[in-house]
């Protein structure tokens, strides 16, 4: 096992264990413990607790220790966070918050997308909406293709609106929708009126009409919420 991977396993089963709750707020952890626990040498140890601390899940302080954070300071658009949630007790609040986050946000990148968008992004937008249309209509919406272009479709309608805060939301959004991909939550046939208003954003982007794209795009957002309000968690 290279170092890269003995890192990345250390970091996985460390950031695991303390999004699951299994090493809760306030526990106390050392790099000795560490390199015990995980086989790991000093190194790799301090390399993962650095990237804990990144994301605001631990905190190192000499003579204390490492010491795991209240989960309010978590970096919670991380998508290695969203990944260790996902994974664990958490994945049906994670899901929500996420859902509740896209509800917020995306009709008003839609709405920006309109006024902003140049011609090359709304062809691609158009194109992807088909692509989806035909890869859902065909009972592929757990297909990997399908994955691909609902992704696309979102980073760039996010992108279009030419708003920062907005487009970052690209990273969590891509981590979310991989995310009930690989846990088998995405049907092989979209929830009923997914695909048309993919199709109805797209087509109110191209010709312009932001309150359109907005309307669209806030009614494909509180479908997708509904659809994870029934997950069973």
């Amino acid at each position: 096992m290279t170092s890269t991977d003995m890192h990345a396993g250390v970091l996985d089963d460390l950031g695991r264990r303390i999004a699951d709750g299994r090493l809760p707020e306030g526990a106390v952890l050392t790099l000795s413990g560490i390199e015990k626990d995980c086989e790991a040498s000093r190194t790799v140890a301090r390399e993962a607790v650095r990237v804990l601390e990144t994301l605001g899940m631990v905190a190192s302080r000499r003579r204390v220790g490492i010491t795991v954070q209240p989960r309010s300071s978590w970096d919670a658009f991380s998508p290695r966070l969203i990944d260790w949630n996902l994974a664990g007790p958490f994945r049906q609040r994670q899901l929500e918050a996420l859902a509740e986050l896209r509800v917020a946000a995306e009709p008003m990148a839609a709405h920006l997308a309109a006024r902003r968008a140049d011609s090359r992004q709304c062809a691609e937008l158009r194109r992807l909406a088909d692509r989806l249309v035909d890869l859902g209509g065909r009972g592929l919406g757990d297909s990997d293709d399908y994955l691909e272009a609902d992704v696309a479709f979102h980073d760039l309608l996010l992108t279009a609106s030419g708003n920062p805060q907005l487009t970052a939301l690209a990273r969590p959004v891509r981590a979310v929708l991989e995310g009930r991909n690989r846990l088998g939550l995405t049907p092989p046939l979209p929830v009923e009126g997914t695909l048309e208003e993919h199709m109805r954003v797209a087509i109110a982007v191209a010709d312009g009409d932001a309150e359109a794209a907005e309307r669209c795009s806030r009614s494909h957002m509180r479908t997708v919420w509904g659809e994870v309000s029934r997950t069973d968690g």
